[in-house]
């Protein structure tokens, strides 16, 4: 057994993991960075964001080329090649995981791969895939171990028809028919892929809408796109069991006027994650854990226990990417006695479905149910010379702003793009623009981002491209 020192030790990876081990190292300490995994990167470049972001562009590929013919242009039925598909998505991972890998050598960040646990507040047990045992002792740790699919116990009856997202990326075969259990953000995405690809999609959701944490006037024209590609939409429906048959999977539904029994070829579980705190001897330390397995922190990135800090997925909601790069940075900054703090009040949340849904700030559900007065202005797309001219007019943009200060508090997006189209609007609600300056900026024309400085303009009487009647 190898007695291992570090400075700062980092466990795990993905989106959180190795941009705190690199902003350690640019900032002269001795850092290790280990991984479960064989290359670094995370469940978001492995098994996630940049797998599936790969699918869904070959699928945004499909619809385009057939919704061409309304333009005059005709293209022939695609053919798949399932094994260059996957090995495109294949290729996508390996640049970026080799990438990362460059940076950390680049850096002088150790890279080990082997699975931690605490044996206590200063010392990390490394099981290393050969079966031999590490032991390293550190000043810092930075626990970034990310989140896992959640697999009901109901769900877990043994055949690999019945899938995770993970599965579900590995593209074992196009199902003919596919159900998907939970309408969130994985599910649809997932689901616009294998539709695109030929699958006849079913998805059911126990809640009355879909996207539950987003604005209804967002997913409607969503939903409404999905309801032309998918073959059947259940809300406030359950899936009661599922049971594995030779010809598929019999899976009983609950709810009003769905027909039950149903059978499919394959079914995607996506119904949320649970966090990766399980397994790593935090029992051996101070750090603490909540009810649903996240490890509490301050908004420094500290946990209970002086030693050890948490970030990402493990470390609270929402489970996103970004959020994760920001809390390595605010960990490391907070390390080394800089007043770093983690207060950004402006989260970017994106749905790579198309269109694409994409919020920041406050929501218009949150102001309704916090009885907070906000003034609300939306620009229709079927406004925008751009929208147009890509004949994509479902779209809208949404201000949030406060009445008397006009500071712009939330912004949400719904069409083509709209996660590109975000990132000013993060801006905005971050640095606490008043819509008066959005409104008067010059916005490139045509663009879609105009959609925003037209909104802007709303607030203060009429946007140049659309008029509403005085009440």
């Amino acid at each position: 057994m190898a007695e291992l020192s570090s400075d700062v030790v980092v466990i795990g990876a993905g989106p959180g993991g190795y941009p705190a081990a690199f902003h350690a190292a640019d900032h002269g300490l001795n850092v290790t960075l280990v991984t479960d995994e064989a290359a670094p990167g995370g469940v978001c470049l492995h098994r996630g964001c940049i797998p599936s972001k790969a699918l869904l562009h070959v699928a945004k590929l499909i619809h385009e080329a057939a919704e061409a013919e309304a333009c005059g242009l005709s293209f022939g039925k695609p053919k798949l090649d399932l094994d260059k598909l996957r090995g495109f998505k294949n290729t996508v991972i390996g640049n970026l995981t080799g990438g990362i890998g460059q940076l950390c050598k680049a850096r002088g960040v150790k890279l080990v791969q082997a699975r931690a646990s605490f044996l206590n507040s200063n010392t990390l047990e490394l099981k290393k895939p050969d079966g031999t045992t590490d032991r390293m002792s550190f000043k810092t740790a930075i626990v970034a171990t990310g989140s896992t699919p959640a697999m009901p116990a109901a769900f877990q009856i043994g055949d690999e028809r019945v899938m995770d997202s993970s599965g579900a990326l590995a593209l074992a075969d196009i199902p003919k028919r596919l159900l998907v259990v939970g309408g969130g953000y994985i599910g649809l995405e997932m689901g616009s892929v294998y539709d695109a690809l030929g699958s006849e999609v079913t998805v059911v959701e126990m809640l009355s809408g879909l996207l539950p944490g987003a604005d209804r006037d967002l997913v409607r024209p969503l939903q409404k796109r999905l309801e032309g590609h998918f073959k059947a939409i259940h809300l406030n429906t359950k899936v009661a069991s599922l049971t594995a048959k030779r010809a598929g999977i019999v899976a009983e539904l609950q709810g009003e006027g769905v027909e039950t029994p149903q059978t499919f070829d394959r079914v995607l579980i996506s119904i949320g994650r649970r966090p990766n705190s399980r397994g790593l001897g935090l029992e051996n330390t101070k750090a603490e854990v909540d009810d649903k397995g996240f490890i509490k922190v301050d908004r420094k990135q500290r946990t209970a226990d002086p030693n050890i800090l948490a970030i990402g997925d493990v470390a609270g909601e929402p489970m996103l990417a970004h959020k994760a790069t920001r809390e390595a940075k605010v960990a490391i900054e907070a390390l080394l006695g800089e007043p770093a703090e983690f207060d950004c009040v402006a989260i970017p949340a994106v749905v790579f479905t198309d269109p694409e849904l994409a919020w920041c700030g406050l929501t218009e559900n949150q102001a309704k149910a916090e009885n907070r007065e906000v003034t609300v202005v939306r620009f229709p797309w079927a406004a925008s010379g751009r929208a147009q001219s890509l004949a994509r007019t479902e779209g809208l943009t949404k201000l949030i702003v406060d009445p008397e200060t006009q500071r712009i508090l939330g912004v949400g997006i719904v069409g083509a793009g709209a996660g590109e189209l975000i990132a000013e609007a993060v801006i905005a609600v971050e640095t606490a623009t008043v819509a008066r300056d959005l409104a008067d900026s010059i916005h490139a024309h045509p663009t879609l981002s105009e959609t925003l400085m037209e909104a802007a303009e709303s607030i203060f009487g009429q946007a140049t491209h659309s008029y509403r009647p005085k009440k």
